[in-house]
C-alpha cells in the first residue's frame, strides 16, 4: 500500500449530479425542476396558491373545536357493567373500584379516571368507587340498593398568595349569596 494508492471503498463517496449542462445528461435546460420563471427559482412558496382564486383550504368552512382543558375520563355504561357482572368478570361482594373494571376490560387507561354512564338496563347492587358519574347513573345504582363514591376533585387554581383565583372566589361569594337568600326566604315561610 503506497500513499498514492490510498482511497476510498467502493461507493462510500458519491459525486455531486451537476444538473443543467445539456441535454444529453437528463438534467439540462431546467435541471429537472420542469419549468421557467418562479417554479425554476429557489425560495417559491407556491402549494396552495391557485392563481389568486380563493384557495381550496380557505374555501373550505371550518367545524369543531379542541377543548385543551378537557378532562380525560374512561366511560363506562351501566349496560357494560351488567353484562360483566352477569359474566362474572366482577365480583359484586367487594368494592369495584376503577382498577378491577381495567382488569375486566370495561374500561381503558385514561389521564383523569373512570367516568359511569347511565345507558342500559341495570339491577346488580353493588359498592362502586369511580371518579365520577352522570346524574342518570347515579340513580340507576341507587334505585337498584347500591352506592357509588366519586373521587374526581377539580383542580383550584391559586394565584400567587396561595389564594383561590378571582373566578373562584366569585363563584364562591355567590354559592353562599344563594345559599343565605333560600335560607332566609325559608325562614320568612316558616314564621
Amino acid at each position: 500500500m503506497k500513499l498514492n494508492e490510498l482511497r476510498n471503498n467502493p461507493g462510500a463517496h458519491k459525486r455531486k449530479l451537476k444538473v443543467g449542462r445539456g441535454s444529453s445528461s437528463g438534467l439540462g435546460k431546467t435541471s429537472g425542476r420542469g419549468v421557467k420563471g418562479a417554479k425554476a427559482r429557489t425560495g417559491t412558496k407556491v402549494y396552495g396558491f391557485e392563481g389568486g382564486q380563493m384557495p381550496l383550504h380557505m374555501r373550505m368552512p371550518k367545524r369543531g373545536f379542541n377543548n385543551i382543558f378537557a378532562r380525560d375520563f374512561a366511560e363506562v355504561n351501566l349496560g357494560r357493567l351488567q353484562k360483566a357482572i352477569d359474566g362474572k368478570k366482577l365480583d359484586v361482594g367487594q368494592k369495584i373500584t376503577e382498577e378491577s373494571l381495567q382488569k375486566a376490560g370495561l374500561a381503558r387507561r385514561s389521564r383523569d379516571g373512570v367516568r359511569l354512564l347511565g345507558s342500559g338496563t341495570f339491577a346488580a347492587k353493588i359498592d362502586i368507587e369511580v371518579a365520577g358519574a352522570s346524574a342518570s347513573a347515579r340513580q340507576a345504582v341507587e334505585k337498584a340498593g347500591g352506592s357509588i363514591t366519586t373521587t374526581f376533585q377539580k383542580q383550584v387554581r391559586m394565584n400567587k398568595k396561595g389564594e383561590p383565583g378571582k373566578r373562584v372566589q366569585r363563584r364562591q361569594n355567590s354559592v353562599e349569596k344563594r345559599a343565605s337568600r333560600t335560607g332566609s326566604a325559608e325562614s320568612g315561610a316558616t314564621a
